[in-house]
């Protein structure tokens, strides 16, 4: 690291204009020890985090509890301070998680396969080892309503019944609920029909998915994936539920197929629904496993030097966790989200070295590396629930996520960064993030992802969204998906180094600014979109 000197203004392009809004904090100095951090330094960390050692990465594995064991020691070395009272620069997180080990169903000797010809979500399923049945009972559209019902004549408790989606109209397009056009609240409202079935003690329920393609492809990942949520996951309450394609309720339906037909047809004639019994043999196995799983979030603090201010903290966060390991494929992450944390290391690096010359940080900056970011924001949803600061002190937080690659909309331009959510809350953390630009980075400040708009809901997928519904001013810099994003190949040679020192120099003058300025940013934007997700 370079050494803070009188005559450090010599090595220095001398900055006159600060932007259009006023900087308290030194340029000079800050360039200066912005050249403390360089794409070598930033690439040694992160060849470190993407190797092969931390396999990935996957929350709760050995992989990613290699990685907490580098970042705490490199918080050590740099000199950061433990925030985490009792534990050593990390709070521990305890989850449940849901896997599927086996899922089957065979029908008259035939096997069908999950994700083709059927679908299963683990929280709608309890453990089913196995279920055998001489029937399949079809029960209409599964409604029970004082208009309508498909439960009228037939005890099926402990059964297996077979349902549609929707509810019933007459020939002239009424529906019989509604009395009108219009459908009634059960058309769409799945949930209600199967609350239905466990009133009458149903054991398992297929519901017809004429959509079921668009379904496996909408939500492939939460129903393979290992399902994460914190303490005890809850027993359904509803039958076990399997949505079925038509072409597998027609091979349930076999030879009762004109029987069937002409059911539907006396609905409509007479608005009274009529179970039909279906002979058949089908063998279900849905073993579902409930687990516990430990992770962990990192921390270190740069304790502030002005005693008036030290007890304010600029956040300044990334997540540490991927894919982890599939097979024999190491899903390296090293965008995703190598590039953010190592980025992170570096800045606290080089607010040290601000520190020990005096130029700051005046509040204490806090790091935090989040686990399960990859689950659903999981790790910052804890954090935010169970701050190791209060919310009420904490000035606002600084997300990295992907910074060292390029998009295909910025193919023949390497010198931007996307910027998501600086004026959501606080229009002065815009208004600086703007003025360092123009003082020091000269990047393309790009906000296309900003945009309420944003059909990709990029500010509410990453982690400075668990801050901003809380109220705290939060930015996510972030250079967009590239074509290695979530696969095995997004490997640290990929990096264009020179992009990710210049985002990573630019991230730490905005955080030493946050941290120097006389007072906190205000919030004075109101953005009811934050809240009301």
């Amino acid at each position: 690291m370079l050494r803070y000197g009188l005559l450090y203004i010599l090595s220095l392009k001398i900055c006159l204009v600060w932007g259009q809004f006023k900087l308290e904090t030194d340029p000079f100095a800050a360039s200066f020890f912005a050249r403390n951090i360089t794409k070598e330094e930033l690439k040694e960390d992160l060849t470190e985090l993407s190797s092969d050692a931390f396999e990935g990465r996957e929350t709760g594995s050995s992989g990613q509890e290699k990685a907490a064991v580098f970042l705490i020691n490199r918080l050590r070395q740099l000199g950061a301070e433990n925030p985490c009272g009792s534990t050593e620069y990390y709070q521990n997180i305890i989850f449940s998680y849901t896997r599927w080990e086996n899922l089957s169903v065979v029908v008259n000797n035939k096997s069908y396969h999950h994700l083709r010809d059927f679908v299963c979500y683990q929280e709608e399923n309890q453990n089913l080892p196995m279920f055998k049945a001489n029937e399949v009972i079809y029960m209409g559209y599964g409604i029970d309503d004082p208009k309508y019902t498909d439960y009228k004549s037939d005890n099926v408790q402990g059964k297996i019944i077979m349902i549609n989606p929707g509810e019933p109209f007459d020939k002239d397009s009424i529906s019989l609920i509604s009395n009108s056009h219009s459908p009634s609240d059960w058309n769409d409202n799945i949930s209600r029909k199967l609350e239905v079935a466990g009133e009458h003690k149903v054991r398992m329920v297929l519901v017809i998915d004429p959509k079921i393609r668009e379904r496996v492809s909408k939500n492939r990942g939460q129903i393979v994936g290992q399902k994460l949520q914190f303490g005890q996951i809850p027993v359904p309450k509803t039958p076990n539920t399997i949505y079925i394609s038509p072409e597998l309720a027609k091979d349930i339906i076999g030879s009762e197929e004109e029987t069937f037909k002409q059911n539907r047809e006396r609905i409509e004639e007479t608005g009274v629904g009529r179970p039909v019994h279906l002979p058949v043999e089908i063998v279900i196995q849905q073993h579902l496993t409930r687990n516990v799983l430990f992770s962990k979030n990192i921390m270190g603090v740069i304790p502030g030097t002005d005693p008036a201010l030290k007890d304010e903290f600029v956040v300044v966060s990334a997540h540490y966790d991927h894919l982890g390991k599939k097979g024999n494929s190491v899903f390296h992450g090293a965008d995703d989200n190598g590039s953010g944390t190592a980025a992170v290391l570096e800045i606290m690096e080089t607010l040290q070295e601000t520190k020990k010359q005096g130029i700051g940080p005046k509040r204490s900056v806090l790091c935090i590396f989040f686990t399960a970011e990859e689950k659903g924001l999981l790790g910052s949803k804890y954090y935010s629930d169970h701050p190791v600061i209060p919310l009420e002190k904490t000035v606002a937080d600084i997300n990295i996520d992907m910074i060292g690659r390029i998009d295909p909309e910025h193919a023949t331009n390497e010198q931007y960064v996307y910027v998501i959510g600086s004026d959501r809350l606080s229009s002065e953390l815009h208004l600086i993030n703007e003025s360092i630009n123009n003082t020091y980075s000269n990047l393309d400040l790009d906000y296309t992802y900003n945009k309420k708009t944003d059909p990709n809901l990029f500010y509410y997928r990453s982690d400075h969204y668990n801050f901003a519904k809380h109220g705290i001013p939060s930015v996510f810099f972030f250079s967009g998906v590239h074509e290695d994003y979530h696969k095995p190949t997004d490997t640290v040679d990929k990096i264009l180094f020179d992009k990710y020192e210049q985002i990573t120099k630019h991230i730490f003058y905005l955080t030493l600014e946050l941290a120097n300025r006389k007072n906190r940013i205000k919030v004075d934007v109101k953005d009811d979109t934050i809240y009301n997700r």
